[in-house]
């Protein structure tokens, strides 16, 4: 009314009415265009869906050395691939050895393939989960994924599909959403069901363990969007399953592995650095990062050691001037081949042994230099 009365005065009557109802039908198709857009596009789980169902078979990539975060998203994919008609397979192409995450793959019975190289993969179609770009592998540059899903940094990208959130604390937590969006509703251990309106136990309880991990039990690195999910997953939580999965017995080379990080450790005001020297468990490392953290007085620390190949770095921070990923980042920024990253409060890194100092055809860096620029980098000296 006000519109009319403000055009009323200016215009003769008949045409004011007329710019009137062509001003309102302009609004209800823009409206309307807004509805139908949402409608066809759709939440990120239905599209993320759409991007799979697009492909009679699809590869879903885990990370090397994948954590449970990696494997509660790969059994998310997995399911959602299923609901679509598409055959999915699991890959990954480091080690599975943390304790924690062996007793992942027994409790929950996961079905997952390891491969070495990229012509490995007999899927046309890939989706990347809990990273957004291939690596670690031989052939991973080549791989030009369908959809990622993803926290981390970085500027990987799908054909289809791309979600990366790095606000959030696990990527579980974005696939936990993509569930509700679907309308699959988790039911308890005891209850029976199965469909596309149904989330399994299995998943709902791999799904908060993947949050759990990723976030010291949503203690660290949380978002608003952890709880959320954690609360609509409690359903299909099965308890047992959890405990066994958190709870499994140690293996004695990652006690040996923490004692080594503590014993040799190297201290500089509230940062730490520590070379375990070589090791068969490459899991051990960013467990040994874990305890040495706890240590009072130390504010952030890099664990290191290698398998024979490479040096594995892990990183852990509770310092607000360290951003570990980015003082991994720095610290081998000038090592060819090498690759590092994470968040602000954790971050892990590879070094090829053989672009060291003393091995690599060009000039590198030694394992004391490294920790030298380690120390610099969470001073901020680099």
């Amino acid at each position: 009314m006000l519109i009319a009365g403000v055009v009323g005065g200016l215009l003769p009557s008949a045409v004011a009415e007329n710019l009137l109802l062509l001003a309102l039908a302009l609004l209800a198709v823009v409206l309307l265009g807004a509805f139908g857009y949402q409608l066809i596009v759709g939440p990120p789980g239905k599209r993320f869906a759409r991007a799979i169902g697009s492909a009679e078979t699809v590869a879903v990539l885990m990370h090397p050395n994948p954590d449970p975060d990696a494997m509660s998203c790969a059994l998310g994919a997995e399911a959602i691939a299923e609901a679509v008609d598409t055959e999915p397979t699991v890959y990954y192409t480091g080690q599975i050895r943390h304790h924690e995450n062996r007793a992942f793959e027994t409790v929950l019975d996961v079905d997952f393939t390891r491969i070495k190289s990229a012509d490995e993969i007999d899927e046309e179609q890939v989706v990347l989960v809990d990273h957004n770009e291939a690596r670690g592998f031989e052939g991973a540059e080549e791989i030009d994924p369908l959809a990622v899903v993803d926290h981390h940094p970085g500027g990987g990208t799908g054909q289809k599909f791309a979600d990366v959130r790095t606000d959030h604390g696990a990527c579980a937590t974005i696939f936990a959403e993509y569930f509700e969006q679907l309308n699959r509703d988790p039911i308890s251990p005891e209850e029976t069901g199965d469909g596309d309106s149904v989330l399994p136990p299995r998943i709902a309880t791999a799904l908060v363990y993947g949050i759990q991990s990723d976030t010291a039990h949503l203690t660290n690195g949380c978002s608003e969007a952890e709880f959320e999910a954690a609360s609509f997953l409690y359903p299909g939580i099965d308890e047992d399953k959890l405990d066994r999965i958190a709870n499994p017995e140690v293996d004695a080379e990652s006690l040996e592995v923490k004692a080594r990080a503590i014993t040799d450790r190297q201290v500089e005001g509230p940062f730490a650095v520590s070379d375990v020297g070589e090791v068969s468990n490459a899991d051990s490392i960013p467990q040994a990062a874990d305890e040495l953290r706890r240590l009072e007085g130390v504010n952030a620390v890099v664990v290191l050691g290698d398998n024979g190949e490479a040096i594995q770095m892990s990183g852990r921070s509770t310092d607000d001037r360290v951003h570990m990923g980015k003082v991994l980042e720095t610290a081998i920024e000038s090592v060819p081949m090498a690759e590092a990253g994470g968040h602000a409060r954790m971050g892990g890194g590879r070094i090829p042994l053989d672009h060291m100092a003393g091995l690599a055809p060009e000039e590198g860096l030694t394992r004391e230099e490294l920790k030298r620029r380690l120390f610099d980098a969470m001073n901020g000296a680099l």
